[in-house]
């Protein structure tokens, strides 16, 4: 019957009491497409298009091989996003790359994926997101960005250090950590919320400046500097960065209403937007400001208020803060599922597979994400992290986009050409040689990062050695049983 969800029967786990509380394995089908996107967006849009212009700027002065730049990067962004949603559709379950590597490559790779999550992906994103949000915040109240310790607590190999702008951004933190907790209802509404208000303040901006008597389109055709083939693509580095994170809705596979087309349509219509959207605001950018003087801007987007309208930077200040609460709701809905997907699969703490069965949200998978991000606060390392980590989120996209020929290969399943060859394959060799040059660039950084991701090693085959610890992992046939059919 139209519109009724059929859940396979072995989908649904019985609730298993623990104490009071009774829990499930059995996640909530409540998002829709509309929730899917604002995901998406919410998670891709942040701080970078306001800063990242001015590093193009400066490896790149020519205004039309900048728009170049974001054209090609949106681009591989798209290929990404349709990569990934062929993989949604073929592995409709939770947990985002670590399920389809996984399947291709085994528990293993599946594992050291949802690891880098854990401490890089997610936790660290998080801690440094929140406290960037407390950096804008600033500037309403500046006793917040007060980073004098208050209190500091040695623990032998590191400090633990209470200021007043590590304390906000732990508050925000556990703010949305008790949202999230509570439901896909009050999670989702916030989430559009953020992403409609997010949205509108950019075309506000948009529309305002094209409007606006200021700035001269001529920008657009001044005189190109000198730049070479390595310096642009050196220059695809940053813009990649700054398109990451359009693949949030496959986390949430399992919470989704029809999923296996609602994803694949929710990735490719959320990156859609967003590479309208940073290339309009390139554009304004170009319009407001002169490649020489972007180049020494450190925030492309208060310069080019200031320059466009006289005044503007509240407007760019208020979008960033809406951008960043967005981001750091979008990665406390997403990481979590990550976490449950392993626990239920019995590669990680099988306790994370539980389900709040009055919310049904995966209650202590979201506990654990927000106890390393205020960790990772505290001690201040998060930074570190995420320098040493970064080529290695690149990597991991990489390969698992790579593993759609794998799975397709292995399942005997035929797509077109473009499909199975060029679309994932642009992408992948992309993520390769961003991978390289990180690497060749600055060594020291990745051998640092490779040794956290190592250490992920010996704790899966201490889980794996686990008495309970049967792989779980299920085969391709099961999981195209367990969607739910209109």
């Amino acid at each position: 019957m139209a519109g009724t969800q059929v859940i396979a029967p072995e989908c649904a786990a019985p609730p298993r009491s623990f104490g009071r509380t009774a829990y499930s394995s059995t996640l909530a089908r409540k998002l829709g497409l509309s929730d899917a996107t604002a995901l998406v967006v919410t998670n891709v849009i942040g701080v970078g298009i306001f800063t990242t212009p001015a590093i193009i700027a400066r490896l790149v002065p020519d205004p039309a091989a900048m728009l170049y730049l974001w054209i090609v990067g949106g681009l591989l962004a798209l290929a990404g996003a349709v990569s990934y949603g062929e993989l949604a559709k073929l592995c409709p379950k939770a947990g985002g790359e670590y399920n389809y590597l996984s399947q291709a490559f085994g528990p293993a790779a599946g594992f050291l994926s949802g690891w880098l999550s854990l401490i890089s992906g997610f936790s660290g994103a998080i801690a440094a997101t929140a406290m960037a949000l407390v950096g804008y915040l600033g500037r309403y109240a500046p006793t917040l960005t007060s980073s004098a310790p208050l209190v500091s607590i040695p623990l032998g190999i590191t400090t633990l250090t209470l200021s007043r702008q590590a304390l906000a951004a732990v508050a925000v933190i556990t703010l949305f950590t008790i949202l999230h907790l509570c439901g896909l209802g009050p999670g989702r509404l916030a989430q559009k919320s953020l992403a409609v208000l997010l949205l509108g303040i950019v075309v506000i901006f948009i529309v305002a400046g094209v409007l606006a008597g200021r700035g001269s389109w001529a920008n657009l055709h001044s005189p190109a500097g000198t730049y070479t083939l390595k310096d642009w693509l050196l220059a695809l580095i940053p813009v990649m960065f700054t398109y990451s994170g359009w693949n949030a809705a496959t986390y949430v596979s399992e919470e989704t209403r029809y999923s296996r087309r609602t994803v694949s349509a929710a990735l490719v219509i959320g990156t859609v937007i967003i590479i309208g959207v940073y290339i309009a605001l390139n554009a304004l950018y170009l319009k407001a400001l002169p490649v020489a003087l972007m180049s020494s801007t450190i925030n492309v987007g208060d310069a080019a208020a200031q320059r466009l309208f006289g005044f503007g930077s509240g407007m760019v200040t208020a979008a960033l803060v809406i951008a960043l609460l967005g981001a750091i709701s979008a990665m406390t809905i997403a990481g979590p599922r990550v976490y449950f997907a392993m626990g239920r699969d019995r590669v990680f703490i099988p306790a994370l597979s539980r389900v709040s069965r009055r919310f049904r949200t995966p209650a202590y998978a979201i506990a654990l994400q927000a106890a390393c991000s205020i960790v990772l606060v505290l001690v201040g390392s998060f930074e570190q992290v995420l320098i040493y980590t970064g080529f290695a989120v690149v990597l991991s996209s990489g390969v698992t986009v790579f593993a759609l020929y794998v799975i397709r290969r292995r399942r005997g399943i035929r797509a077109s050409f473009w499909r199975t060859y060029v679309i994932p394959g642009a992408f992948f060799l992309s993520s390769m040689l961003i991978v390289i040059n990180s690497i060749c660039r600055d060594p020291k950084p990745s051998f640092y990062g490779l040794l956290l991701i190592a250490a992920g090693i010996p704790l899966f085959f201490i889980l794996r050695r686990h008495p309970h610890e049967e792989s779980r992992i299920e085969t391709m046939p099961s999981l195209l049983k367990k969607e739910p059919i209109s």
